[in-house]
């Protein structure tokens, strides 16, 4: 499991310059939806501005290049190491270069490394695959102020009413939804698990965020919930950057792990508007990418 330096460098830079297609058209169908000369429409005209000007000039469409998400999955019995190696010597020179800011710190200091390397910084998931010959490697970048806005609730909850079912879990993301307002820079995309412990709720709810926005859950009955969500959220009136509309959500995803007897969490995970996230497939040895993904 091998990853070349520059087309990991390659892949942090498209990811942090340029839009996925699928939220792109989104975020395309959220402008039309909003009424004319509002500030709804300014703000998703500003969005739109945005993104085109840092694909144009290879820049970061947010000042806030987040946290660095690598999810690899590739043959049994691969390299991690030699892969982790490459990721971090990437992620040093695309911080260099600009492509990330310099956007990692000591939690006690508050020193900046001036890598974005550090303990924690970058973070891999790596999962083998029986009978893979490639590796598929996907990146996340998240914001701090989308991660800020997370939330994670323990069921029954007496606080919202909610209790152990699909009807307490859609009680729990409204209220997530609630709660962050404009504060996680709508419109935003929900990543959701339901089950798990605290730790891998978390962590299951962000590999939501490798779905795409127009996919559709294999489970009708969560398919059905995605869709009410994101329905029920656009009546709220939150809007983009909490400035009123009819846009707060691009999209929800919801998945499902097993949990204890004696435990129900639902877990949110939030991501605005910047919604960067790519991937490549790369030969085995690295050297090679033979697709992008989205």
């Amino acid at each position: 499991m091998v990853g070349s330096k520059d087309n990991l460098l390659e892949l942090i830079r498209r990811t942090s310059a340029e839009m996925p297609d699928d939220v792109s058209r989104a975020l395309i169908e959220a402008l039309k939806a909003e009424e004319r000369r509002t500030t709804a429409e300014f703000a998703l005209k500003t969005i739109r501005a945005n993104i085109e000007l840092a694909a144009k000039k290879s820049q970061p469409i947010c000042q806030d290049t987040g946290s660095i998400l690598f999810y690899v999955h590739g043959p049994v019995g691969g390299d991690q190491l030699a892969f982790e190696e490459a990721a971090r010597e990437a992620v040093a020179e695309a911080t260099k270069k600009g492509f990330l800011r310099q956007n990692s710190v000591d939690s006690l200091t508050g020193k900046n490394s001036g890598t974005n390397l550090g303990p924690g910084t970058p973070t891999f998931h790596f999962t083998q695959v029986r009978g893979a010959t490639a590796l598929d490697v996907r990146l996340i970048l998240k914001g701090g102020g989308c991660e800020n806005v997370g939330a994670q609730y323990s069921l029954p909850d007496a606080r919202i009413g909610a209790d152990r079912d699909l009807k307490g879990c859609r009680r729990a993301i409204l209220d997530a939804v609630l709660q962050a307002q404009g504060k996680g820079c709508g419109p935003g995309v929900l990543g959701v698990c339901i089950g798990g412990d605290r730790a891998t709720s978390y962590a299951f709810s962000k590999e939501q965020l490798l779905r795409t926005l127009d996919d559709r859950n294999p489970n009708p009955e969560l398919d059905a919930l995605e869709q009410e969500i994101v329905a029920t959220a656009n009546k709220l009136g939150i809007g983009p950057m909490g400035f009123g509309g009819k846009t707060t959500l691009l999209g929800c995803k919801i998945g499902v792990v097993n949990r204890l007897p004696a435990s129900y969490f639902v877990s949110i995970s939030y991501m605005c508007w910047a919604f960067r996230r790519r991937g490549i497939v790369l030969s085995a040895d690295g050297g090679k990418i033979e697709r992008w993904i989205y």
